[in-house]
């Protein structure tokens, strides 16, 4: 009785005698006789080629199954992709692979771990189905990038998104911020040239011109920072408290002139500066508003002083012409009328005399009754 083996047209049968592989067979009906320790393993050739628990180097001698068989080796520094019929599969990791070439065209792409920046060619729209393997880092608009290969610079990166694969380099960017930046100096305790101690609150935009030069430096923005604060120092301490009131506005020449000098050193430009706020000790703010109200008070009487001294000498200017002018006389005896008269409701005049010496006669009777 014989075992009748059937191999479709889709499958491929790989006879074994006594465990060992003899060859390959085609589709077709085949018999073997029992106990001659005859076995056929059948396999669908639109699946990639494997026998569990068999080495494939011990099919490889046969030259007719190499044929048909496109055979990968996955070095330990690769990664390769596997597409079928141009439609990517999957990924593959070190290893030794085939596949069958008959039904489906098979192209690998190699991929050097070694060096992490996925190639350029790679069709963005498989990342997702291999993100396990990548990262992705991102350089915004508004940034120069550096890129870093296990910590040694590699390159410059402009703005845009990269992809690395996760291997044994580990691949950084560092990102440096191109935009207008501000850094704020709060509560600095400074010392005038008359010895009082006084808080400043200062402020500095600057812009990042070369960002390498921002790596090559460690904390850069404490440096910046300790630099404004010596110079800030520097400004105040030559000056006495009343010339810092009053030249505050100053400062910001002063210290953006000394910050310009240094901006290739620092890789940036200096765009303005300034003090925000000056906050003196307690005791200082009392002893200053008395000046002030003091001050004001001195003012305020020049002023008064200087307006009666221009109402008197219009008064003897005004006597002076009346004096010389009989008209201009006349003419204040009748002003002088009016305003007693808009004052006093009737007026009631008997016997001779000029008019303005019975008035004030009149006048004068009038006061003498109050009394």
């Amino acid at each position: 009785m014989f075992n009748k083996v059937i191999i479709q047209a889709d499958e491929r049968g790989l006879l074994f005698h006594k465990g060992s592989y003899v060859k390959k067979l085609m589709p077709g009906t085949y018999r073997l006789f029992p106990g001659f320790s005859y076995k056929v393993e059948v396999l669908n050739i639109a699946k990639p080629f494997h026998l569990e628990g068999r080495d494939l180097k011990l099919f490889l001698h046969d030259e007719d199954l190499v044929r048909e068989l496109e055979i990968v080796q996955v070095q330990d520094h690769e990664y390769v992709l596997h597409y079928e019929d141009g439609q990517f599969v999957h990924l593959m990791k070190p290893g030794v692979y085939a596949f069958w070439n008959i039904l489906k065209k098979h192209t690998f792409l190699h991929a050097d771990i070694r060096e992490p920046e996925l190639p350029g060619g790679l069709d963005r729209s498989i990342l997702p189905k291999i993100a396990v393997y990548v990262q992705s880092i991102e350089v915004a608009s508004h940034e120069a990038g550096f890129l870093f290969y296990d910590q040694v610079l590699q390159r410059e990166l402009p703005p845009g998104k990269y992809y690395f694969w996760r291997g044994p380099v580990s691949a950084m960017v560092k990102t440096i911020d191109l935009r207008q930046q501000q850094m704020d100096l709060i509560g600095q305790e400074m010392m005038t040239e008359d010895k009082v101690t006084l808080r400043l609150n200062f402020v500095c935009q600057y812009r990042i011109l070369t960002p390498s030069r921002v790596l090559e430096m460690k904390g850069f923005d404490e440096q910046i920072h300790i630099q404004l604060q010596l110079l800030l120092r520097e400004y105040v301490g030559t000056l006495k408290l009343d010339d810092l009131l009053k030249r505050k506005e100053d400062a910001a020449s002063f210290i953006l002139a000394r910050l310009q000098e240094k901006e290739n050193g620092f890789g940036v430009q200096f765009l303005s500066a300034g003090i925000k706020d000056v906050i003196l000790p307690g005791d200082m703010k009392e002893i200053l508003s008395t000046v002030l109200l003091a001050e004001k008070r001195a003012q305020a009487n020049l002023i008064t002083r200087r307006e009666e001294t221009a109402s008197t000498r219009s008064l003897l200017n005004t006597a002076k012409l009346m004096d010389e002018n009989q008209t201009l006389y006349r003419l204040k005896e009748l002003e002088f009328l009016e305003k007693i008269c808009e004052k006093i409701g009737s007026i009631s005049l008997t016997g001779g005399g000029d008019l303005l010496e019975r008035l004030g006669a009149l006048l004068g009777d009038k006061r003498a009754a109050g009394q």
